[in-house]
């Protein structure tokens, strides 16, 4: 889903102590809207309104380029080699309501059609590629890239520039054709060591064996002290029957020496005596 652009290269007209501007037009010549972004390999140098947004069927975008001025002109047989790529993709019915920005997060790689624009300077004297107007502002601090690198060397990956201009500010970059916020720090996600695990492993079962010991020893001493109590209350029965069996052989005896009938009295100690018997025998 390619567009038109207009023109094919951008020229900025020195002088570059002055912030020199320049207007490209994005014509969307398709029968489906596109979104559209624009990006550049000098975002600090540049300032792009509007740097994304929709195009219409049949309609036309005028993105305003400006070249921040420069700390000093760079020399009249530098090259410049700053380049711009706009890219554009189709925009769906099913995206239709979809913001922008979502848009390029969710569309894949290869539906992206990309155009390159290249940056030429041209002396004051120049014409051609387009009227360059030139805003007369105080000079400002701001990175040269006037020096002419080695045909050899690769030009820096496109980033967005700024949409808009203030003095006391520097454009952000956005590296590497990506718009993605960072990723997470990983000290917010901090795993501990096999060597921690194992430490606290230890010390818990170090715990739990303890603990069981000391139940053990508490089970073990109540057995003992019940087995204890058990004796000791056999005991006291074993007493209690010997001394109720000595009673009872004293009453018989008397009985048998006796003359008269048995005394009622004499019968109920019996009586109990024979049912302490049959209670702690039996």
């Amino acid at each position: 889903m390619s567009v038109e652009i207009d023109p094919q290269e951008l020229g900025f007209r020195r002088p570059f102590t002055v912030e020199v501007s320049q207007v490209l037009k994005i014509k969307n010549t398709n029968t489906s809207p596109v979104a559209f972004k624009v990006k550049t390999t000098a975002p600090k140098q540049y300032c792009v309104r509007p740097n994304s947004g929709r195009i219409e069927p049949g309609h036309d975008v005028e993105v305003s380029v400006l070249l921040q001025a420069m700390k000093q002109e760079p020399s009249v047989d530098a090259r410049c080699r700053d380049k711009f790529l706009v890219q554009s993709v189709e925009i769906t019915g099913d995206k239709e309501f979809t913001n922008v920005a979502q848009i390029w997060d969710s569309v894949p790689k290869s539906a992206v059609q990309e155009k390159k624009i290249r940056v030429t300077w041209l002396s004051p004297s120049d014409s051609g590629l387009g009227h360059a107007g030139a805003i007369s502002t105080p000079v400002r601090h701001s990175l040269s890239n006037g020096v002419e690198a080695t045909p050899d060397t690769a030009p820096p990956a496109y980033s967005s520039p700024s949409e808009g201009h203030a003095a006391s500010s520097v454009p952000v970059s956005e590296p590497d054709f990506k718009q993605d916020s960072p990723e997470p720090s990983q000290a917010a996600f901090s795993v501990p060591s096999v060597a921690t695990v194992k430490a606290t492993t230890s010390d818990v079962y170090e715990d739990l064996k303890e603990q069981l010991t000391k139940a053990e020893a508490t089970i073990a001493a109540l057995k003992n002290e019940a087995a204890n109590g058990l004796r000791q209350r056999k005991a006291a029965a074993s007493e209690v029957v010997e001394k109720v069996a000595g009673q009872g052989q004293e009453l018989a005896q008397a009985v048998r020496n006796g003359t008269e009938g048995v005394p009622v009295h004499i019968a109920a100690i019996l009586c109990l005596i024979s049912f302490l018997l049959a209670y702690f025998l039996f």
